[in-house]
C-alpha cells in the first residue's frame, strides 16, 4: 500500500473534489469482479471515486483492503465515498510514424515563397 504526504493527499482531494465516481460496491461487497474495475479505472483515471454501501467500519476496511490488493494509497473517506489514488506508471514515449501514401503537393503544402 502506498503511503502519501500531507500535501500530496491535500492535493489529491482537490484534484477529487469535481469528480463523480466511476465504481459503485453494491450489496454483494468488495467481489473479484468489482476489484478488477477498480484496476481498470485505477489504469486509465489515475485517482477515482468510489461509492460503497454498508456500514462505516465495512467501508473502512473496504478501502484498506482495495488500497492493499492494488498497491493503490486511500486518499479520502467521507461518508460513503472512498477516494483511491494509484500514480500511473510511466510508458516510454512512441516515436512519430512515417505517414504512408503520396507526399504532398506544394497546392496542398501551401507556398511559403509569397
Amino acid at each position: 500500500m502506498l503511503t502519501l504526504t500531507v500535501l500530496q493527499r491535500q492535493n489529491l482531494k482537490a484534484r477529487a473534489h469535481a469528480l463523480n465516481p466511476v465504481v459503485m460496491i453494491g450489496n454483494a461487497g468488495l467481489t473479484p469482479s468489482v476489484l478488477d474495475e477498480i484496476r481498470r479505472a485505477l489504469k486509465s483515471h489515475e485517482l477515482i471515486k468510489i461509492r460503497a454501501g454498508g456500514e462505516r467500519a465495512e467501508r473502512e476496511v473496504m478501502l484498506l483492503e482495495i488500497c492493499e490488493t492494488l498497491d493503490a494509497a486511500p486518499v479520502q473517506h467521507i461518508g460513503k465515498i472512498l477516494v483511491v489514488y494509484q500514480p500511473q506508471e510511466d510508458e516510454p514515449e512512441k516515436k512519430p510514424t512515417k505517414r504512408k501514401g503520396k507526399p504532398l503537393t506544394k497546392k496542398q503544402m501551401g507556398s511559403s515563397s509569397r
